[in-house]
């Protein structure tokens, strides 16, 4: 029972991990109904801009105003991506928006490369890793931080959405874009700041990806990025308690086959059920199937 209490944790830190960067893909699916398949670049990205800050500088920076800043560079990045390449595709067939949104992910994997070498860099926590019992258990500090903020950042989300102007404003966006228009809302200032705040909680992702798992390469979000696309369909994309919800039960997935069964199929389960996802219920738990006139 024990051994099943700690990989549960190991499940909900990992998926915290999940759950943010999910977010990214369902905000952006949910105003524009186009996949954002470079949003794993931008976790990648987040977590290189926490390494120049925390071992690159003169002078020390408190964990907390690395995150800030590291967050803030993810979101100024996203909106670039958004103002370069899905800005003049809103309108274009999808097969068109999905080579332009490969094509911006291994552009961004090469830009990495170019800039910060083939070599993965080295990233220790940033915080301690002294283990804090709680309920008898031993769970390390880094783990705790990374639940906690993880939470803490996703209420703040779910409040800035329903109780907010512009949140309110995306919400509409998201649910009739024409008659937002209509209504006097601005709809490119809030593709923006979804893309915005999207690419800040993937940044907030990575940095917590490279600390557990100690280094950043320019493939970095590759694997966790498609995971969290597998939970924001998991939960229903276009639903941010969805995304959290599936980043959830993926980390905890993936932890307990890893655990109990073997870490050689871990891939090929989460793949897997991506698959019966989209035969048995393609709107995923908590998405609603919508009809599209044609």
């Amino acid at each position: 029972m024990e051994l099943f209490i700690q990989q549960l944790i190991n499940g909900l830190t990992t998926g915290s991990i999940y759950a943010l960067v999910a977010i990214g893909y369902t905000m952006v699916y949910g105003i524009i109904r186009l996949i954002n398949f470079a949003h794993g670049e931008v976790m990648m990205f987040g977590a290189y801009f926490a390494f120049i800050f925390a071992y690159m500088m003169p002078f020390e920076l408190p964990f907390i105003a690395i995150i800030i800043i590291s967050m803030t560079f993810a979101a100024l990045m996203g909106m670039l991506i958004e103002r370069i390449a899905y800005k003049k595709l809103r309108t274009a067939p999808r097969i068109s928006a999905l080579i332009t949104a490969i094509g911006m992910s291994l552009f961004l994997q090469n830009l990495a490369q170019l800039i910060f070498g083939a070599t993965p860099k080295v990233m220790h926590p940033l915080v301690s890793t002294e283990p804090v019992v709680v309920f008898g258990f031993d769970i390390s500090r880094l783990t705790i931080i990374t639940i906690g903020l993880s939470i803490f950042f996703m209420i703040v989300l779910t409040l800035f959405v329903h109780k907010t102007k512009p949140g309110k404003a995306m919400r509409a966006v998201s649910q009739d874009k024409e008659a937002a228009i209509l209504m006097g809302i601005n709809t490119n200032k809030i593709i923006s700041l979804t893309f915005a705040i999207g690419s800040a909680l993937g940044a907030l992702g990575g940095v917590f990806y490279a600390m557990q798992y100690s280094n950043i390469g320019p493939t970095l979000g590759v694997m966790p990025g498609l995971k969290a696309f597998i939970a924001a369909v998991f939960g229903g994309i276009g639903n941010i308690g969805g995304a959290m919800l599936g980043g959830y039960l993926i980390g905890i997935i993936e932890t307990m086959v890893k655990a109990y069964i073997s870490s050689k199929w871990v891939d090929a389960i989460v793949f897997g059920l991506l698959i019966v996802i989209l035969l048995f219920k393609p709107s995923g738990l908590l998405g609603k199937n919508v009809k599209e006139k044609v």
